[in-house]
């Protein structure tokens, strides 16, 4: 899962969100993996996605971007290829959440923290990978990075 992430430049709680972005300290691309087999026995068993979600190289993440790069967050084009066959490629305006409602919700449960990183959400396309493939992501034309799949 492609996603635009979110990096907090100062601590903040409870912020409306009229004034969520400026505590925004910058931006990444993240891959946001999961390991669906375990992931089917915890959501049966209603267990914490943690195991699931949470494992050794789970979510590989770009260079930091600074907010200059990155001129309207709520619009750009987030992009997945694995083995070069396009899977995901929308633009965050079509998120269900804008960033700033994000933040703000998020600080009405738990302070944020300097480097704290936000997933925005994934475009469709999301599909399985395995040991060999290699996938690459990108926002626009201009940031992309690219990974080899390693079973581990």
């Amino acid at each position: 899962e492609v996603e635009l992430g979110v990096i907090i430049g100062q601590r903040c709680k409870n912020i409306p969100e009229s004034q969520s972005l400026q505590y925004v300290g910058g931006y990444c691309l993240a891959l946001d993996l999961t390991e669906v087999r375990l992931m089917k026995e915890i959501r049966e068993n209603g267990l914490p996605w943690t195991f699931g979600k949470g494992f050794d190289t789970a979510c590989p993440v770009s260079r930091f971007l600074h907010c200059e790069e990155i001129q309207n967050p709520n619009n750009v084009r987030i992009w997945c290829k694995v083995n070069g066959e396009l899977r995901q490629n929308e633009t965050t305006s079509d998120m269900v959440f804008p960033i700033a409602s994000l933040i703000s919700h998020i600080s009405q449960y738990m302070s944020l923290e300097p480097g704290d990183l936000i997933l925005t959400g994934s475009p469709a396309g999301v599909g399985p990978i395995g040991p060999s493939d290699v996938m690459e992501a990108g926002i626009g034309e201009d940031i992309s990075m690219t990974f080899p799949v390693v079973a581990v």
